[in-house]
């Protein structure tokens, strides 16, 4: 645990070095010119640590909880720092709100004392919710688990460490800007002009993130300098790191670990928590887990726009239709990744596209997701006759050891099992790894390069017409997750600058780019003609 607070702090410091404090850097600077007082910087990184750790970890689920859009608090926090921008430019409305602190005071006599700390409190809350980090692997780790709704106390250690880190950085440039016109004597004689210059700059940067023009400079900055800030979340790719994020993502369920051969875990385990009742069935009437006792369970969590998952489905529906007549329930519980996928047409709509007859149950608001702690897209727990769970497996592969296991389960329960074991031999062709679009986990730094017009919206990248994106890739299948914003959209496929193929985005959903007989190092090339698409992650095979 320790080891994992210390790197968090540093990662916090190093962001800092990194592209993505960009845009926040001209609201950093405007608040060490407020006259209000030397207290406003000590106010904004405690608003600041305050803010991000809490909505970092709570977003999800005061949004799943309060119907509020996160867009909503987003617009609040941009209106807040244009109201901050106009009071050091315009000197009226500071009056103005300095006479608000003062009504507030009666409430928090402390906020009109400290001269100017309330107001930096304010600001520093207001980046907090608008600022995403280039986040590394202990906070990416950190916030799955919190968009899954679990929120441990580790979670909250380690994402105060890495807010406090990156607030060292911040104060150290508001406590220097302010010493400096305090000190300099040219700058000390136009104060007043630098005070409503950088009033100008910190209304033009909440317009900027509201737009999303943020997100196009900083793509523009990578563009320009392609090594920018390369290599800073390196730091916490080490063993000891990795050590002490499996204990945190530790499922206190898991019979085995990933990769470890299922016929080896039969042990007794823990009672299987209940399918959480509320969400549709497909194929199916609800069920519940203490009314299959007796059967053999396997519970999948898929989602439908999932390479991954998908490459699961045929041997899932292989076991389906060779063991469901011996007493084998598979319960595939569609756990979904984007809002798209939360509509129940699209699910059932993928469900048959896909042949799967087995019960279904969408679960939006991922409640039996946290009753199994899970993690994981694919995730399949099996359960006994008795309800228990005797085994769990996390990803692709191991298809072999799960029907051993299936087999041995069935056969506790008086099934004779004669069926042979003849899967097809899996294997893993990519070296790149999965990469979202979206501004809340977006992670294609070092793989991608965008060109013309587009807007980057918390899930995913959405072009415009004559706009275009490039990636570099290593694998044998390239995958993405689509949909039109009309109709219908096309986009153009180039590999290694040949052009490859022309796809049709009808709907919502994932579709194949490339296909190639042996897997290598390419790049690949989009062209979007129409312009009415969104694009949300790339998957590779």
């Amino acid at each position: 645990m320790l080891v994992l607070i210390v790197f968090s702090f540093v990662a916090g410091i190093v962001t800092i070095l990194s592209p993505c404090i960009l845009p926040i850097l001209p609201i950093i600077l405007s608040s060490s010119t407020d006259t209000t007082g030397k207290r406003r910087p000590f106010g904004v990184v405690v608003g600041f640590v305050l803010s991000f750790t809490f909505f970092t970890l709570f977003l999800s689920t005061i949004v799943r909880l309060s119907g509020i859009p996160a867009e909503s608090l987003r617009f609040l926090s941009i209106f807040i720092l244009i109201a901050f921008g106009l009071s050091l430019l315009v000197p009226a409305f500071q009056v103005f709100l300095e006479s608000l602190f003062a009504r507030l005071s009666r409430f928090a006599p402390n906020v009109q004392n400290r001269r100017g700390f309330g107001g930096g409190v304010i600001v520093g809350l207001s980046l907090g919710l608008l600022w995403t980090p280039c986040v590394g692997p202990i906070l990416a780790s950190v916030i799955s688990l919190a968009l899954s709704g679990t929120v441990t106390a580790q979670a909250v250690i380690i994402t105060l460490a890495y807010s406090i880190g990156t607030a060292v950085p911040m104060f150290i440039i508001m406590q220097a800007g302010s010493r400096a016109l305090q000190k300099v004597p040219g700058l000390v004689k136009n104060t007043g002009k630098i005070q409503k210059a950088f009033g100008v700059l910190m209304i033009l940067t909440a317009i900027g993130i509201f737009f999303n023009i943020d997100r196009k400079f900083q793509s523009f900055i990578l563009d320009t300098f392609p090594q920018y800030g390369v290599g800073l979340t390196k730091l916490e790719d080490n063993e000891a790191v990795k050590k002490e994020l499996a204990k945190v993502n530790e499922n206190p369920m898991d019979e085995t670990q990933i990769g470890k051969p299922m016929s080896d875990v039969v042990a007794k385990g823990p009672l299987a928590p209940e399918i959480i009742a509320g969400g549709q069935w497909l194929n199916s009437e609800p069920l519940r887990l203490s009314e299959l006792r007796g059967k053999v369970v396997l519970v999948d969590f898929w989602t439908y726009s999932c390479i991954n998952c998908q490459r699961t489905f045929p041997y899932l529906r292989d076991w389906w239709e060779k063991y469901k007549d011996d007493g084998l329930v598979i319960i595939g519980v569609h756990s979904p990744e984007f809002e798209f996928e939360k509509d129940v047409d699209n699910v059932r709509e993928a469900a048959a596209d896909f042949d799967l007859t087995y019960p279904i149950v969408q679960d939006n608001d991922f409640a039996t997701w946290r009753a199994y702690s899970n993690r994981y897209w694919p995730a399949k727990y099996f359960i006994d006759k008795d309800g228990i769970i005797r085994g769990t497996h996390f990803g692709e592969g191991a298809y072999d050891e799960s029907e051993k296991l299936i087999q041995k389960l069935l056969s506790e329960t008086g099934s004779d099992i004669s069926q042979e074991i003849d899967n097809p031999e899996y294997e893993i062709y990519s070296r790149t790894p999965e990469i979202y679009l979206g501004s809340k986990r977006y992670n294609g730094q070092n793989y991608i390069n965008l060109e013309g017009d587009y807007i980057q919206s918390d899930e995913y990248l959405a072009f415009q017409k004559g706009a275009q994106l490039s990636l570099n890739f290593e694998a044998k299948n390239v995958y993405l997750v689509m949909n039109p914003t009309e109709e219908s959209a096309r986009v153009d496929v180039y590999l290694d600058g040949e052009f490859l193929k022309s796809v049709e985005v009808t709907s919502d959903s994932l579709y194949e780019l490339v296909n190639l007989e042996a897997p290598g190092k390419h790049e690949l090339k989009l062209e979007f003609p129409d312009g009415n698409i969104r694009l949300f992650a790339f998957t590779f095979g």
